[in-house]
């Protein structure tokens, strides 16, 4: 009897004890603006499941991206933290990774929440788009690869989608083809040409061997651009499962369908113990792709379609929870990486980049559009339904908030800048915990962000803006995204000051005759950002030219010879499984 009380008490605890250890399903897009949800605003496109969503639970109207671009937004994601604190913010011009084969990524020191997790007893998985890296020194260290960061499972593309992943899309290297390939050789045929004339007109002795130099320099060039077009597409748009390529290059034939499958599947595995869900979906980042149920199918074109298909994705995601009764201990939290890309416009004029509802810019910059996304977090009768909060919080507050959750101590060793959003999500504070949010530009610091304790106000100073391109545009057209220093900005002294709680659209900035406080708002955020600068610490840039470039001893692939980077062992696990 005393052995049977024993082990009913020790069930018992147990019991309480997974019953608050919630499961978290973590909902990423890619590129999707706050202006493209029905909950948010938009009355054309349909978005059901992700407006339910909402309706069951949290809406947070002042979400921000810790940076505006994948990479390192998605490693603020990761680890709670400044993309700057773990070295994934670049110096120069390229701000992500584009190859598979580079050598840069997240550290193997970061500790993501993934790994936490894992320490806790969850099941981990990942499925969709990972953007943090893959390999160090050699081809199968898989370093930087998600189950390397706490992850028991992955399934997706450990790069990005990009356009020239699809046949037909065009590519996001054109201007550099035209400076790098079209302009030299345009001086090549001009050198060329006039040699011949001076040569024709006896002015000059031009050795044959110079000619023969030329017509070879110009045969290299042409034959790497083919080469690159002809190679891109196989070496760096490929499916992983775990370590092993499944499908290189990958389709796009019922891609979501597939993944979203895999992600219910692993629900369906680990149903009698907690789990970490990431599904980090590849819409709507260009390519877009959509399946033959969704394609045409709505008011916004392609856009619209993968918007759409998404959604339904998402609807899976809450039917399969329904079905196995676990709803109402599972956290979801919905968002995306950061703002639309409104420069995403093909050469025909189709508008391939998302709405940013009424805010200014968009992917690449930290004007409102750029940084501004869904946040939306349910979890029925934990978190009150229908609430809306206004108050700034960050992607970096789901590392602590979920760490919180699972009963796993946050790390001491280094800095977390994210906050947990339970207190405010079940209002027993109606305050963020941000004060001060920093918003980055790459490496640089853009803007600081104030939200006084004793004010309304809610104070956004920037040290310097893009220059947009053409004059009056929305974007940087001209160069596809907006870059971050040198020419390509302007610089503010004083910083240029907005009052978000009555300007969310930036359009009006605050000046000493129109705002009393003009400067002693500034000070104030001065003297945080000295704060925050003393916070930082030197760390190796995964993102510098050495770290991005493609590197030939990196390159994986799934033919063992390594001359045919060509399988679908999807297509082939697809038919053993019928």
């Amino acid at each position: 009897m005393r052995i049977r009380l024993v082990l009913l008490s020790f069930l018992s605890v147990a019991q309480s004890h997974a019953a608050t250890r919630p499961n978290l399903v973590l909902l990423l897009a890619d590129d999707l603006g706050i202006g493209d949800l029905g909950c948010y605003g938009n009355k054309t496109l349909r978005t059901p499941n992700i407006d339910r969503l909402a309706e069951g639970g949290v809406k947070l109207t002042q979400h921000l991206a810790a940076s505006p671009l994948c990479t390192p937004s998605r490693a603020a994601f990761m680890t709670g933290r400044y993309p700057i604190r773990s070295g994934m913010a670049s110096e120069f011009l390229v701000g992500v990774y584009l190859f598979s084969a580079s050598s840069g990524g997240l550290p193997t020191s970061e500790i993501t929440f993934a790994k936490l997790l894992k320490g806790q007893g969850y099941s981990t998985a990942l499925i969709g788009k990972w953007h943090l890296g893959t390999n160090c020194h050699n081809k199968s260290d898989f370093c930087h690869h998600p189950l390397s960061h706490g992850f028991d499972y992955f399934h997706g593309i450990p790069v990005t989608n990009l356009r020239d992943c699809k046949p037909g899309e065009g590519s996001v290297f054109t201007r550099g083809i035209r400076l790098l390939v079209f302009i030299p050789l345009q001086i090549i045929a001009v050198t060329l040409l006039t040699m011949v004339v001076l040569k024709y007109l006896g002015l000059v002795r031009v050795p044959p061997l110079v000619f023969f130099g030329l017509l070879c320099l110009a045969a290299m060039i042409l034959g790497l651009l083919v080469c690159f077009l002809h190679y891109f597409r196989p070496l760096n748009c490929f499916l992983m499962r775990n370590h092993e390529i499944t499908q290189q290059p990958l389709s796009y034939d019922n891609l979501m369908q597939r993944l979203v499958a895999d992600a219910a599947q692993f629900v369906r595995r680990n149903a009698e113990k907690p789990f970490l869900l990431v599904l980090s979906y590849l819409h709507v980042h260009t390519a877009l792709f959509s399946s033959k149920d969704f394609a045409g199918k709505s008011k916004h074109g392609a856009y619209g379609d993968a918007v759409e298909e998404m959604d339904w994705s998402v609807g899976q995601i809450l039917k399969v929870l329904d079905e196995l009764k676990l709803a109402n201990n599972t956290l979801i939290y919905f968002s995306s990486d950061q703002g639309a890309h409104v420069e995403e416009v093909t050469p025909k004029g189709e508008v391939h980049g998302g709405s940013n509802g009424i805010y200014k810019g968009g992917k690449a910059n930290n004007w409102e559009g750029g940084i501004r996304v869904p946040g939306i977090l349910r979890w029925p009768g934990v978190i009150q339904a229908g609430l809306e909060i206004d108050e700034p919080t960050s992607n970096m507050d789901v590392f602590p908030t979920v760490a919180t959750l699972a009963g796993a101590p946050l790390p001491e060793d280094r800095i977390i800048d994210g906050r947990d959003l339970m207190p405010l999500l079940q209002g027993k504070t109606q305050h963020s915990d941000h004060e001060f949010l920093f918003h980055y530009c790459n490496f640089y610091l853009n803007a600081v962000r104030w939200r006084p304790r004793n004010s309304t106000s809610i104070w956004k100073a920037f040290f310097f803006t893009p220059k947009f391109s053409p004059e009056g545009a929305n974007g940087c057209f001209s160069t596809h995204v907006c870059f971050c220093h040198g020419h390509s900005v302007s610089y503010h002294q004083p910083p240029l000051l907005f009052d978000i709680s009555r300007d969310p659209t930036e359009r009006n900035p605050v000046t000493p005759a129109t705002e009393p406080r003009f400067q002693e708002v500034l000070d104030t955020m001065q003297q945080a950002v000295d704060r925050h600068t003393k916070t930082l610490k030197a760390v190796p840039n995964q993102l510098s030219l050495g770290n991005i470039v493609w590197k030939p001893w990196l390159q994986m692939c799934c033919s063992p010879s390594g001359l045919s980077c060509q399988c679908d062992r999807e297509k082939q696990a697809r038919r053993a499984s019928h």
